[in-house]
């Protein structure tokens, strides 16, 4: 028969071995959300950067000039 002494101890090695289980599968769920994030994010401004120079190379501002424009017209 085991003492009260042995009882605890022995309960409290398994409830510290179902915590520290508990930490490593959230640890892993985070991890795999923050990676599945960056991922979309990554896939998502990748998009938008195309379409910007898609637009960038067919439609020309004509009210755009440079400095040196403006300093040659006496600006």
């Amino acid at each position: 028969m085991t003492t009260h002494l042995e009882s605890s101890t022995s309960s409290g090695e398994e409830a510290a071995a179902t915590q520290s289980s508990g930490w490593l599968k959230l640890s892993v769920v985070a991890a795999a959300s923050a990676l599945a994030g960056g991922l979309a994010a990554a896939w998502w401004y990748r998009k938008t950067l195309a379409k910007l120079r898609q637009v960038e190379e067919t439609d020309e501002n004509p009210d755009f000039c440079s400095v040196e424009d403006d300093m040659a017209d006496g600006m």
